[in-house]
């Protein structure tokens, strides 16, 4: 096991926090003409949601989803704390088998891959891996013969707010002709897989879609499929401000587990967090590298504090093709801040923020009330953990902003607890 270090992280002195890194960092900074932007990952409250995952979803087993954030010490952490982890293609799987993470700990959970991963997994000794039709059973049989199959089943995503079986999921009334096809292909299926879709909003998707696995659970016994593994994928809240609560799920997952697949059925059940673990635990800070001043004509007044006589463009070092990607899709709950606290009585202009590139649709909000602020001055946008660096591009030559990594002393002893309970947990199995 390739273990993390001190060097990983800034471990932080008792009393210091993660925002005192970032402020930290920008006086720093602010002493310098690199005002570059950057991240600061806050592991304490990547630990402490594991912690509250295994404390709330007692049977489930995180397979961490490496797609999310993939960042090198992030998934150290993990690893460390005993998690498996979803993989969504080969330069995936390798990462976490560069870290020395057993390949028994990896799903391969993208439903569609290319031969050459697939040749790799099985070089690998990656077994798990998903599909949802025929001609994906017939590609693992021919180049991956002892691969463990999970049938992905299609769920009612449309209270999600990315929806995921547009792309995939097998419809309940095709599963028992592919647990068919299997059989004759002698490829083994050893249990299903959903996935309710991003940003849920109605933990009764989770239900309903636990049910429908039981039923195909019941269909594959007809063709002598030892099925093992219940996997029910993401699709849970990572901010306090998401519509539903992690523990609204939780209640809603372990009554259906417990009444479909109750203890005792010899299933082993798994779940593919993302955002849960990480969207809060990472701030980005950004500097403001421009400034545009734009006369109004005859503007309406919108409030007491309002200034119609301007509007003001406000330029960043950072933007959509960086850490805001996601604004491209609309799916994105990024949280602005002003670094410098304005006073009450300054008057508001009408504002909106630019990326540093030369594309026009590099915005990255607008219609803002702000007071004026100056080239120099910093903005924090909290929960920008899941889905932001990994989905960037160096369009425009602009790079990824640096990442700090912070972990509190507290944090840093309960990994080395974890790592213990989980290796004697090892140790017991195999012997």
């Amino acid at each position: 096991m390739d273990y993390i270090q001190e060097s990983d992280f800034t471990v932080l002195e008792e009393g210091f926090t993660a925002r005192g890194l970032i402020e930290k960092i920008i006086n720093d900074a602010s002493q310098t003409e690199e005002r570059d932007a950057f991240l600061v990952g806050d592991m304490e409250e990547v630990v402490k949601k594991h912690l509250h995952f295994l404390k709330t979803l007692p049977r489930v087993k995180p397979f961490y989803a490496v797609k999310c954030n993939n960042f090198r010490p992030l998934v150290k952490l993990f690893a460390e704390m005993g998690t498996g982890f979803d993989c969504a293609s080969k330069s995936e799987i390798e990462l976490i088998k560069e870290i020395g993470v057993n390949p028994e700990r990896i799903i391969y959970a993208n439903p569609c891959k290319q031969i050459s991963s697939i040749k790799f997994a099985a070089n690998n000794g990656v077994q798990m891996m998903t599909f949802d039709n025929e001609l994906e059973l017939i590609k693992v049989s021919e180049n991956h013969p002892k691969a463990k199959m999970v049938l992905r089943i299609a769920t009612k995503d449309s209270k999600s707010s990315y929806c995921m079986n547009a792309k995939f999921g097998a419809p309940l009334n095709t599963c028992r002709h592919l647990l068919e096809t299997a059989k004759n292909l002698n490829i083994e299926v050893i249990g299903v897989s959903f996935h309710v879709g991003s940003a849920c909003s109605d933990p009764q998707l989770f239900a309903q879609s636990i049910e429908d696995a039981h039923l195909v659970f019941d269909i594959a016994s007809e063709f002598q499929h030892k099925m093992t593994l219940l996997d029910i994928g993401g699709g849970f809240p990572g901010i306090m401000e998401a519509k539903i609560s992690f523990e609204e799920i939780a209640a809603v997952v372990n009554s259906a587990l417990d009444k479909y697949f109750p203890e005792g059925s010899a299933v082993d059940i798994i779940a593919e967090p993302g955002r849960y673990y990480v969207a809060s635990a990472f701030t980005l800070a950004v500097n403001i590298i421009g400034k545009k001043i734009v006369q109004q004509d005859a503007p309406e007044s919108h409030g007491e504090r309002n200034d119609p006589c301007k509007s003001v463009f406000y330029y960043l070092n950072d933007g959509i093709y960086g850490t805001f990607s996601r604004l491209l899709f609309r799916r994105c709950q990024h949280k602005l801040i002003l670094h410098k606290e304005p006073s009450p009585k300054q008057p508001l202009y009408m504002s909106s923020l630019w990326g540093p590139t030369c594309d026009p649709m590099d915005q990255i909000a607008e219609h803002l009330y702000l007071p004026e602020l100056c080239i120099g001055d910093w903005l924090l946008y909290y929960n920008v953990g899941a889905y932001t660096v990994v989905a960037s591009s160096t369009f425009n030559g602009f790079h990824p902003p640096h990442i700090h990594f912070a972990m509190s002393l507290q944090a840093w002893e309960d990994v080395h607890l974890l790592k213990r309970g989980f290796e004697q947990a090892e140790n017991t199995k195999k012997n």
